[in-house]
């Protein structure tokens, strides 16, 4: 894991979430991030809440999660009976969600507070393999239609200070995600071209660059190799426009691995 100094004890992880309820149902095709997602928390130090921007929510306004209790929102279909009868009983984090519509409203950003939604499967599907116990308060944000690559680097810088807090921010996508190429049958099949697009996207995060030159090139992904092949739509990939915003750093690689039969990456930024 990289190093984050005492100033910034805070963790921004973007993270590849899998498919759909798959991880929790026990798929072989995850087990490598299943493997991954149960040793995090032992290398984090324990966060007094969590946000989680999800590739699974877009909103004309960025929007915040304020229930008290939220429910469950099973966003998915197709899938065994148990996969509708997950729990995962988080506490949310309304004071929380009225913080960060604060730093929003001081960068000029309108936002909105939901107090209805409940947590779709981008929280709780990895959150209930990284902290199964559920005793954790939790909110969660949205994405922004449009899917402007700008807006939601901005929309991270905004929330910025969130990292001087012990607070874990995930941002829970998938960094490739064209669903007619995942292998449902647990294969590893080789994938040139997905692999180019994991390669620049591990080297715009990791590498020696500026701040505004990571964001340039985050900005302008539909440039890189095989952007619309491994995302014919990115809100799977914006999460990680959000995390670039609010960490303001370089990222480490922490996850390198095959799900559904791809290759898919996990970055820490401090």
């Amino acid at each position: 894991m990289a190093d984050c100094s005492e100033k910034r004890p805070g963790n921004i992880i973007y993270l590849s979430h899998g498919g759909g309820p798959l991880p929790i149902l026990g798929d072989p095709s995850h087990a490598a991030m299943i493997a991954f997602m149960k040793e995090l928390p032992r290398q984090l130090p324990k966060p007094e809440a969590v946000v989680v921007v999800s590739a699974h929510w877009e909103e004309s306004l960025p929007t915040i999660i304020g229930a008290e209790s939220p429910s469950l929102f099973y966003d998915y279909y197709g899938f065994p009976k148990e996969a509708y009868e997950l729990q995962y009983p988080a506490p949310g984090a309304p004071r929380l969600a009225q913080t960060m519509q604060g730093f929003l409203q001081e960068a000029d950003i309108a936002s909105r507070i939901d107090e209805r939604r409940g947590f779709d499967h981008g929280l709780f599907i990895p959150l209930k393999m990284m902290y199964p116990d559920a005793d954790i308060p939790m909110t969660q944000l949205s994405l922004i239609r449009g899917l402007e690559p700008q807006q939601h680097i901005a929309l991270g810088r905004a929330l910025r200070s969130l990292a001087d807090e012990n607070i874990l921010i995930i941002g829970s996508g998938f960094s490739f995600h064209n669903m007619r190429a995942f292998t449902w049958d647990s294969s590893n099949q080789e994938d040139p071209a997905n692999d180019e697009f994991q390669e620049w996207l591990v080297d715009v995060c990791t590498g020696d660059y500026s701040i505004s030159e990571r964001e340039e090139k985050l900005t302008a992904w539909t440039d890189a190799p095989h952007a619309r092949y491994c995302h014919p739509r990115e809100e799977h990939l914006l999460p990680l426009h959000v995390c670039l915003g609010m960490s303001g750093r370089k990222a480490r690689l922490v996850f390198d691995d095959h799900i559904l039969g791809k290759r898919a990456i996990a970055l820490q930024f401090c």
